[in-house]
């Protein structure tokens, strides 16, 4: 994986500086350490950090190469898995390739298939490709890999992460009070198309944009439909083991040190069986990494959503494959201290110690293995929230997964959050998204329901754990693929009655029931258990620490925060956010929003 950036003015191409590309660059040197460059010619300015997964030796960026009469160069971050296929096609037109890398392919099917070249990879991905004339630029459909731009008055710049865009001086600091709304009443989720900076956009999951001396053109490459399925049951368990599988197998292809993320889950055990059963036929032996916190062994506490710890079953997994495996534990105090980084390196306040875990798990795996697969994603396709068959919570006329959307908010002075005129707004965006969810009239009422529900989680919730995924491995150097992400899944699984996905009310079991015989029952019929939290007391009283530091040097919580509410809610505790976001997580939310708005000298203006 890899960092892009770049400054383009075709009207005025003197206005292009390669200090400011360079300087956009050296902001995301954490996502390519091992090698960078900057590409200038005639007001394109392209600038690149590596991270070498396949072809360390000549997979250099910027790329470039001939080809008729024109010169093409890309900057590209991302994984293609279908290159094999892509090679043959390109040989077939009597191209000889001159490296290993996926880069070139990508390269040369954009030369070949012009702006449809993106319809053409599997994979994840955002590049941008310069032939003289214009810049292309294209992000994959489920937006794995992250794009931001900012246009103005014919200038464009663009780059993987908010903060390399920030750099430039033609990008403001200016937050818009529908920014800070989003920031107390959605976030970690955002609405995709924008940040919450005024003069940042991004751009969205499966679009592409040219840009040439007539300025921007935007348009959707590939977009999620609903069509009848005319099949049985037999073949969506047979279909949805293929696609699987082929997913899992394709993402295996690394020159580096590969590893798989266990946590003892259904998803992330049957991503661990498939890459083992390849592993085992080339004679390797599969390394896997769990995830464990200081003290929880004496704190965990059971609830509905986390019955027991996912270590035990991890554990029983690695032996019962064979893998071999290592269960990283994360210092209490670690998991504090990280809290800022963490912020930093996503570049707004996210998932409070769900991130700031994260990062520390992926210094440590970094130590070994540069590439790793993870489970992620399977439960937005797979129905795996209570939100999929409890109507009750999807038409809540609120995001099912916020359990409490004015709580966060509440904590702020009203003057700040304007408590109904916020809530009002991001219901609207809600309720716009209801709307516009792909479905057909002959669908049932759960056919209808669990649509709904795919599509909130597939363009918010996953959205953001895609997001923490990219920036806290990025920040370590580590490549994390996801499989469940393949977007030939989601577009079969979208339209399988959900009947078949939840058949006998039990969560997932399309499944469980299409991966039998890759894993014993005690895993295959796990009950659901979310990414791991904390239960050390210790925790609480690190970040009440942090937030009474904060307030005491008078950041902007001092002025904005309603303290008698904070010591309420305190009191009361209770989960705000999906399934893990306690009290202890509030507070330290609260800290990572006044680091945020502190360290970038954020404007809320009207």
């Amino acid at each position: 994986m890899c960092s892009i950036c770049g400054e383009i003015d075709f009207i005025n191409p003197s206005s292009v500086m390669e200090g400011c590309t360079n300087n956009m660059s050296n902001a995301m040197k954490h996502r390519g350490p091992d090698d960078s460059d900057i590409f200038t010619e005639n007001g394109v300015c392209l600038g690149h950090n590596r991270l070498s997964v396949m072809d360390p030796e000549n997979g250099k960026q910027p790329m470039s190469v001939f080809y008729g009469n024109k010169k093409y160069t890309i900057v590209y971050n991302g994984e293609i898995y279908n290159c094999d296929e892509l090679r043959k096609e390109i040989k077939r037109k009597n191209i000889y390739l001159k490296t290993n890398c996926d880069t070139e392919v990508v390269l040369y099917s954009y030369i070949l298939y012009g702006v449809d070249c993106p319809k053409h990879l599997n994979g994840i991905f955002a590049f941008a490709i310069y032939d003289g004339e214009s810049v292309f630029i294209a992000r994959d459909r489920l937006g794995v890999k992250p794009l931001y731009y900012s246009y103005k008055e014919n200038h464009l710049l663009f780059a993987s992460e908010i903060k390399a865009l920030l750099k430039s001086p033609l990008v403001s600091r200016d937050i818009s009070k529908k920014g800070l709304w989003e920031i107390l009443y959605l976030s970690p989720n955002f609405v995709g198309g924008r940040s919450v900076f005024k003069d940042i956009l991004e751009l969205l999951p499966a679009e592409c944009m040219i840009f040439d001396k007539n300025g921007i053109k935007k348009w959707k490459y590939w977009s999620l439909s609903a069509k009848p399925y005319f099949k049985d049951r037999a073949y969506a368990i047979e279909k949805t083991r293929y696609l699987v599988c082929d997913a899992i197998k394709r993402q295996l292809d690394a020159d580096v040190g590969l590893c798989v993320l266990l946590s003892g889950g259904l998803d992330s055990s049957v991503v661990t069986a498939v890459a083992n059963e390849e592993y085992k036929k080339q004679g390797r032996v599969l390394s896997t990494y769990s995830f464990e916190y200081e003290g929880n062994k004496k704190s965990f506490k059971n609830s509905l959503f986390q019955p027991n710890p996912d270590d035990e079953f991890a554990i029983y997994l690695a032996d019962y494959l064979g893998t071999s495996h290592r269960v990283l534990t994360c210092p209490t105090r670690e998991l504090a201290s990280n809290l800022i980084p963490s912020c930093e390196f996503r570049d707004l306040p996210g998932q409070a110690d769900i991130d700031s875990s994260l990062l520390y798990f992926c210094k440590e795996i970094k130590k070994i293995h540069t590439v790793g697969l993870s489970g992620e994603c399977s439960d937005e396709i797979f129905g795996g929230y209570p939100w999929f068959y409890r109507s009750e919570m999807l038409y809540s006329d609120f995001f099912p997964w916020i359990h409490s959307p004015r709580l966060r908010p509440s904590l702020f002075k009203d003057s700040i959050s304007n408590s109904d005129e916020g809530f009002d707004y991001i219901r609207s965006i809600y309720k716009k998204s209801l709307e516009e969810c792909p479905a057909l009239s002959s669908d049932s009422d759960e056919m209808r329901t669990s649509r709904v529900a795919t599509y909130l989680s597939v363009n918010y919730f996953m959205t953001s754990l895609l997001q923490r995924k990219d920036r806290m491995s990025m920040a370590s150097g580590v490549e994390i693929r996801v499989p469940f992400a393949d977007h030939r899944i989601l577009e079969f699984l979208y339209n399988v009655p959900w009947d078949i996905k939840f058949e006998g009310g039990v969560e997932k079991a399309l499944l469980r029931n299409a991966m039998v015989g890759y894993l014993p029952d005690k895993i295959l019929y796990r009950k659901k258990s979310p990414y791991p939290k904390t239960h050390n007391p210790e925790y609480m009283s690190l970040v009440m620490d942090l937030l009474k530091e904060r307030l005491e040097k008078g950041h902007y919580l001092k002025e904005f925060l309603d303290k008698s509410r904070l010591e309420e809610i305190i009191k009361s505790g209770g989960t705000w956010f999906g399934q893990l976001m306690d009290t202890p997580q509030l507070v330290a939310w609260l800290v990572q929003f006044d680091f945020w708005l502190d360290h970038n000298n954020i404007n809320i203006v009207d």
